[in-house]
C-alpha cells in the first residue's frame, strides 16, 4: 500500500487537491444558493473526516490524515487556489476535472494497488456532495436532489476516473 513517501512532493499535493475538486466540480458544475453550498461544503469535510478514522485504503488514509494538518490544508488550498486563478467561473468544472485526470494518472502509475479505492473514493465524495443540498429550490428548500447538470458531471467525472 502507497504512503506519502512514495509521491513526490508535487504528486502528493494533488493527491491532496483531488478530494476537494471532485466536491468543487460538482459544486461549480452546477452553482446553488448559500445553503446548498453550505451542504455541499459539509458532505464534503464530513467524508474527508470519516476517512480519516474509517477507511480501509491506507492511500485515503494518509491524504485524509494529512489533509487534517495545517501544512496538507494550505497546500491543497493553494492548490486549488492556483487552479482557479484568472479562469472564469464557467471553466472551473473543467479545470477540477482535468486535475482530476491527474491525480488518476498518478495513483494508476505510482499506486495501482491503491488506485481503484482511490478513485472510487473520489467518484463517492463527489456524489456525496451532489445529493447534499438541493438545487432549484428556495433558501436551500424545494428543487431536485441532485440536477442534471451535477448528473453530467458525475457522469464525465467517473469516466475521467475510470470507475
Amino acid at each position: 500500500m502507497a504512503t506519502k513517501t512514495d509521491f513526490t512532493p508535487e504528486e502528493w499535493k494533488t493527491l491532496l487537491e483531488s478530494p476537494i475538486l471532485a466536491g468543487f466540480a460538482i459544486s461549480a458544475a452546477d452553482p446553488s444558493g448559500f445553503f446548498s453550498t453550505l451542504h455541499e461544503g459539509w458532505a464534503n469535510a464530513k467524508e474527508l473526516a470519516a476517512a480519516k478514522t474509517s477507511a480501509s485504503d491506507e492511500l485515503i488514509k494518509a491524504v485524509a490524515d494529512d489533509l487534517f494538518t495545517g501544512e496538507g490544508r494550505d497546500a491543497a488550498r493553494g492548490g486549488v487556489a492556483a487552479l482557479v486563478k484568472g479562469a472564469q467561473p464557467s471553466e472551473y468544472k473543467d479545470k477540477a476535472i482535468g486535475e482530476m485526470a491527474h491525480a488518476a494518472a498518478i495513483v494508476d502509475a505510482k499506486a495501482p494497488a491503491d488506485a481503484i479505492a482511490f478513485k472510487t473514493w473520489l467518484a463517492h465524495m463527489a456524489q456525496l456532495v451532489a445529493e447534499a443540498g438541493a438545487e432549484g429550490g428556495f433558501m436551500g428548500f424545494g428543487g431536485v436532489q441532485v440536477s442534471e447538470k451535477e448528473k453530467a458531471t458525475l457522469a464525465e467525472l467517473h469516466k475521467t476516473l475510470g470507475v
